[in-house]
């Protein structure tokens, strides 16, 4: 048996004649090619406007995925090698009493997060846009359910969402979901005879991956390793519109990390980006789109501080970085006396949202996942994992794997995090990047109603897999909880100019070309997993945009 890595060093950026100068003539200038900046450009373009698109990281070549899968399964790579993370590129702090470890999912890169995400995509729910005035914490968002109703919908048809209309506590819908939903897994049937037991709904998951064949791309063939990498392109990426809008006439510079933004008073000159030669240059344009993430986004803007600014650009509310969250997970699980055929594949098919809409001031809303995999993989039950003695060979090691892989069962959860201001993202004094730009620093911090929706969750959890007859095996409770990788709230969306960085329509209160496309103008988080909601702001963002020139 050999354990060379064949084709895993073969990944690596496309190598281009790439014209990085800065465009002449543009209309809008977008910042990031993650979902949030293809789906603008891409609505931008198909209006007739010239789009320029800069984004920090290269472009991978889709032919070389296969040889990412090779990395994601290999154990001598860890997660971010899978999408060529630079330490010195990618560098950050985390100061705070709670380490976050922002780089394990970072993927900087044509596509951004949705190279490595797990892919489900559900609505927020109506109480979710109303939390301080029905839950009695948090804040309302100054646009409701019924605001983003027709952008969600147009959000599904645009990423391609497999889903059913089974799901009693969802929001309201106006047509099906663009392709049928996958069909539960026999894991999931295990999971039903418990809960009916115990009265707990379940319904299936909404997942951004091609349950059919759906626009040009093929319907999922199960390699498992959704996150964090599809080989087939059945699960939805951003290149998709990143690509769409270059049909259109878009222009789009990788490796052209914009370093600061040139502006006066009242809007912004220009986007000062620099290019692997070490030049850089200034793309200048009429509105600028900011779509970098919940932190690469305020750092921007600290970054880009003043004299009209000086404690960052569009921050003269103060709360740019502020109010940071994220979604915490909470899991329980164990082994059946039985087969519980459990395998990888790599995304969910069930849950439940039961629980979610009696939050209140003391819990948070929260959903179950019924996971398809609750155990090792089997990968890491093979040579050369550390857990396996010297002797686990050949025989040996296929009754291992007969006895102790394929009988595990788990249940996970999402639970919201209120927004807080010990909770942001701020400049490390100390340390820069490589560029000398100073890192994000990261202060994370969960709350005590978080660390009660996690307990509530693993009750369940308990009681649900108490039903099945499991022994339980592990547990992720309040103190080793950890973070979904989901960037909210640091440039939040707010009425009033004192206590937010843009308005309903997405436009920053300070500067009159400037939108905002990201999950950091979540002014609350929910206990969803955000692209969807990420995906129907930047299409209102782009309408709002295309209406302003």
């Amino acid at each position: 048996m050999s354990w060379d890595r064949p084709g895993a060093e073969s990944a690596a950026p496309v190598e281009t004649e790439t014209d990085r100068a800065p465009v002449d003539g543009a209309d809008v200038c977008v910042i990031g090619a993650g979902p949030a900046g293809g789906i603008v450009a891409d609505r931008l373009a198909d209006a007739g406007r010239e789009v320029v698109v800069l984004e920090a990281g290269p472009r991978f070549d889709p032919a070389d995925r296969l040889a990412r899968q090779e990395r994601a399964i290999r154990p001598a790579y860890d997660r971010p090698a899978v999408w060529d993370s630079d330490p010195e590129r990618d560098a950050y702090s985390s100061s705070s009493d709670r380490f976050y470890p922002l780089n394990f999912t970072r993927a900087k890169g044509v596509g951004g997060s949705t190279l490595h995400w797990q892919g489900m995509v559900m609505r927020l729910h109506e109480d979710d846009f109303d939390s301080a005035s029905v839950r009695g914490v948090g804040s309302d968002w100054p646009i409701d359910y019924e605001d983003l109703r027709p952008y969600y919908a147009a959000a599904e048809r645009e990423l391609g969402v497999a889903g059913a209309d089974d799901n009693p506590f969802a929001p309201p819908r106006e047509e099906p979901h663009p392709m049928p939903p996958f069909p539960p897994s026999y894991s999931d049937s295990l999971f039903a005879e418990a809960c009916e037991e115990l009265e707990i709904a379940m319904h299936s998951v909404p997942n951004a991956r091609n349950s059919e064949g759906y626009d040009g791309r093929s319907a999922c063939v199960g390699y498992g390793t959704c996150e964090p990498v599809c080989p087939a392109g059945a699960k939805y990426d951003a290149t998709v519109h990143v690509e769409r809008a270059e049909e259109k006439g878009a222009a789009v510079i990788d490796r052209a990390p914009v370093q600061r933004l040139e502006h006066g008073p009242d809007a912004i000159d220009a986007a000062v980006y620099a290019t692997p030669d070490g030049a850089e240059h200034r793309q200048t344009a009429d509105a600028f789109v900011i779509a970098c993430g919940g932190v690469e986004t305020p750092r921007l803007l600290l970054l880009s501080d003043s004299s009209h600014y000086p404690d960052g650009l569009a921050n003269s509310s103060g709360v740019v970085g502020k109010f940071f969250m994220e979604h915490l997970f909470a899991g329980t699980g164990g082994i059946l006396d039985e087969r519980t055929r459990q395998n990888h594949v790599g995304f969910l098919t069930s849950e439940s949202h039961q629980f979610y809409d009696d939050a209140d001031e003391e819990i948070a809303p929260f959903k179950l996942e019924f996971l398809n995999y609750g155990g090792p993989a089997a990968l890491e039950m093979a040579p050369p994992a550390m857990a396996l003695e010297g002797d686990d060979w050949g025989d040996d090691l296929l009754e291992r794997l007969r006895t102790e892989y394929g009988n595990h069962v788990g249940v996970g959860a999402l639970v919201e995090q209120l927004p807080r201001e010990d909770s942001y993202i701020g400049l490390d004094p100390d340390r820069t990047d490589d560029r000398g730009n100073p890192v994000p620093d990261v202060h994370w911090t969960i709350g005590d109603r978080a660390r009660r929706t996690i307990e509530r969750a693993n009750e369940i959890q308990r009681e649900i897999l108490a039903e099945l007859g499991a022994e339980i095996t592990w547990q992720v409770g309040p103190e080793n909880t950890g973070p979904a990788f989901h960037h909210m709230g640091t440039t939040r969306m707010g009425d009033d100019p004192a206590e937010s960085v843009v308005g309903p329509d997405l436009r920053t209160h300070d500067l009159e070309n400037c939108w905002i496309a990201s999950s950091s103008v979540f002014p609350t988080g929910g206990a969803m997993n955000p692209t969807l909601t990420i995906a129907a702001l930047a299409l209102k963002a782009a309408d709002d945009v295309h209406a302003a020139l």
